[in-house]
């Protein structure tokens, strides 16, 4: 499972259950991050016992993106069946910040920077 496109790629690696992404996500609207949330939707949906969001490589995330991802976390927390880890870079300056939000939104994630 692949979105690719000039700016961003976003993938999904089964075996370990990693959905990666990186580039710089600045779509105008939650309508133009539709086939993302699709795609984390289609994942989630599997309801794997583990899922690694692997968000390192992201260099810039817009507020629509932001949304998008604290929905996934919310929606995750609600299936109850999937320990969530996020990965994120500590060079990366919206990460520190933005990141934490996750984790207070469902305190039983773990969070990890590289």
């Amino acid at each position: 499972m692949e979105i690719k496109t000039q700016d961003y790629q976003i993938w999904y690696t089964e075996e370990t259950s990693t959905i990666t992404c990186q580039g710089r996500l600045r779509l105008a609207g939650l309508e133009e991050y539709q086939p993302m949330i699709q795609f984390l939707d289609d994942i989630l949906n599997s309801q794997p016992a583990l899922l690694i969001l692997d968000l390192a490589g992201l260099d810039f995330l817009n507020s629509s993106g932001i949304n998008v991802f604290l929905k996934f976390v919310l929606k995750v927390r609600q299936q109850k069946t999937t320990q969530l880890t996020v990965l994120g870079s500590s060079k990366v300056p919206w990460q520190g910040k933005s990141l934490k939000n996750f984790q207070r939104l469902m305190p039983e994630l773990k969070l990890e920077f590289k």
